[in-house]
């Protein structure tokens, strides 16, 4: 069953202040984390993930300061993108497992494209970019962080392979920007610290050998864990439920 789309009324309260009080308890955290591990906290970006939220909420958010946000969908993303055209500075961003014959259409409509995960998909936006008007999206792997076979992914093993073979695709290579994982779900945050970790070793190493650009990002880390993210690397975090829930204390 489709899960329920949230809109502006479903929030507790009045809805602006519920999601201007999140937004900034979010911000405050991502900040501190950012500061606990020696980082600046503008050198995190802050993904608000609206793929299960209305336009009326993705409007109160934009007024709040929010400009990027993340969709699973293309059609809802293309609808949503007609629905907000007037906000001419929304940028959204593509968060969910991507079917090939919706690749053409992606590469038009994202920021950019969190994940590609397989040397076909890869092949085909090659073929794409040729002549996409515009620049293309940015491009970041999805690595399998739990190496489950039913989650989407490269398995950890098969990164280095993956980043071989985009080498030799040259707008492939031009717009990969960087890795994104999912560690698997835990009560814990900090069980999510280990795979984190490892994702920004490999990142560490890829950059190093000239497989990844200097700077490459790391979008790591949800609303249940996204400050341990922040303190393993994290240049991206995606957050959607602790944005929509009752603010706690």
């Amino acid at each position: 069953m489709p899960r329920r789309v949230l809109t502006a009324r479903d929030l507790p309260g009045d809805a602006r202040g519920t999601l201007a009080s999140n937004l900034e308890r979010c911000r405050s955290r991502i900040a501190a984390a950012a500061r606990r591990a020696g980082r600046e906290p503008e050198d995190v970006g802050l993904l608000v993930v609206s793929k299960y939220v209305d336009v009326d909420v993705m409007r109160v958010l934009h007024d709040l300061g929010v400009r990027e946000f993340g969709e699973n969908r293309v059609q809802d993303a293309l609808r949503k993108k007609e629905a907000l055209g007037d906000l001419k500075d929304l940028r959204l961003h593509f968060v969910g497992h991507l079917q090939r014959n919706k690749a053409r259409r992606a590469a038009s409509t994202f920021a950019s494209i969190q994940s590609l995960d397989s040397r076909r998909l890869a092949t085909l936006f090659e073929e794409i970019f040729t002549d996409l008007p515009g620049a293309p999206p940015e491009l970041y792997i999805e690595a399998n962080l739990s190496n489950e076979p039913r989650k989407t992914g490269v398995p950890f093993e098969d990164l280095d392979g993956l980043l071989d073979e985009i080498s030799r695709l040259p707008r492939v290579d031009a717009a990969l920007t960087g890795f994104m994982g999912m560690a698997p779900y835990h009560d814990d945050p900090e069980a999510s610290r280990p795979f984190f970790r490892r994702l920004r070793d490999l990142r560490d190493r890829a950059v190093a050998t000239g497989r990844l650009p200097a700077g490459a990002g790391l979008s790591m880390g949800m609303s249940r864990d996204y400050e341990v993210a922040v303190e393993e690397g994290a240049t991206v975090v995606r957050i959607g439920s602790a944005l929509y829930e009752t603010p706690g204390p």
